[in-house]
């Protein structure tokens, strides 16, 4: 009967009308418990997990439900009995959806969110800080690629601003009949006021070594103004304010203190890994928020530092995962 539906019928395999290759297509927004570990810790958490492959250009499409399936599969098969780091187990399925869906390379990124506990600053009450975990993988028959992230918040204060108050501040001050050495110890001791904007910070980091989570977040936060806590006190909220104020950046001060901070802490890093950092400043006094971004190889990175002279090579995510070690 022609009106009967073919269950059995690949359409997926077939030849589509139109015959060019895809970059990537696959699922987005799947949501899985997964089991993470992160130094001696380990917790069951919520993870969004967006999955992609490259297409032919004879093959109509993929076989979309078969993806939450491979996850399953990594998540309940490869993880039994033990808690990976994120970025293995986007590693493991990125490997298996390689294998399942006949695809050159598949890439992978899951993101979880990862309770912190930390101390306030001047009270030393416990508080826990939520972050994001972020996996990513890319896998084609011949390898792998890696990378770590995480995205932390804090607060940025605003140098320009500051600037101009300071010099109005100035002016009001001489006008009053202050003299110039004593507004200069003034404007020294006590904290002049901005604009605050909270920042969102990213820091990834490609590798085949295990890095410690807390320690990129550790790096993100020190990259901003002062860190942000969702319990504070009284002395707290004055510390992190004058913390702050004392210390402004730009959004694009942040990313550099991320990559420099970056390197300085993880000296093991070799020179063919991957440093990403972003920063997006949500600001309060315009309509639109502020970013600013730099990736690049760590040998790459380290060179610009060292000689101070930019690097007309900046090797982006997707080139990094898509690299020579895929191609062996």
């Amino acid at each position: 009967m022609s009106d009967v539906v073919r269950l059995d019928e690949d359409l997926q395999a077939s030849t589509p009308e139109v015959g060019l290759a895809l970059s990537r297509a696959g699922v987005t927004g799947v949501q899985k418990a997964v089991r993470i570990r992160r130094g001696d810790a380990e917790t069951v958490m919520a993870a969004v997990i967006d999955c992609t492959v490259d297409l032919a250009a004879d093959q109509k499409g993929v076989h979309m439900s078969r993806f939450p399936e491979l996850f399953e599969e990594a998540i309940d098969v490869v993880v039994t009995g033990e808690a990976l780091l994120v970025e293995v187990l986007a590693e493991h399925i990125a490997s298996r959806v390689v294998q399942r869906q006949r695809a050159l390379t598949a890439e992978v990124w899951i993101r979880a969110q990862w309770p912190i506990r930390r101390r306030t600053p001047v009270s030393n009450l416990p508080t826990q800080e939520m972050v994001t975990l972020c996996g990513i993988a890319a896998a084609s028959e011949t390898g792998t690629r890696r990378v770590v992230g995480v995205e932390a918040h804090g607060i940025n204060a605003c140098p320009c601003a500051q600037g101009l108050v300071r010099n109005h501040a100035s002016e009001r001050l001489l006008g009053a009949g202050f003299a110039s050495a004593d507004i200069d110890k003034i404007l020294e001791l006590v904290p002049v006021a901005t604009h605050n904007q909270r920042g969102r910070g990213t820091l990834f980091v490609g590798t085949e070594q295990d890095l410690d989570a807390e320690t990129l977040v550790d790096v993100v936060e020190r990259s901003m103004s002062a860190p942000i806590h969702d319990l504070l006190k009284r002395p707290d909220e004055l510390f992190i304010v004058e913390h702050a104020h004392l210390q402004p950046r730009f959004v694009e001060d942040s990313v550099r203190h991320a990559l420099r901070d970056a390197l300085a802490t993880l000296p093991q890093l070799d020179d063919d890994d991957f440093v990403l950092s972003k920063q997006v400043n949500f600001e309060t006094i315009h309509t639109h928020d502020v970013v600013a971004e730099r990736f690049g190889t760590v040998g790459e990175l380290r060179a610009e530092l060292e000689t101070g002279r930019a690097n007309p090579r900046q090797t982006a995510l997707a080139q990094w995962l898509a690299g020579h070690s895929l191609a062996l």
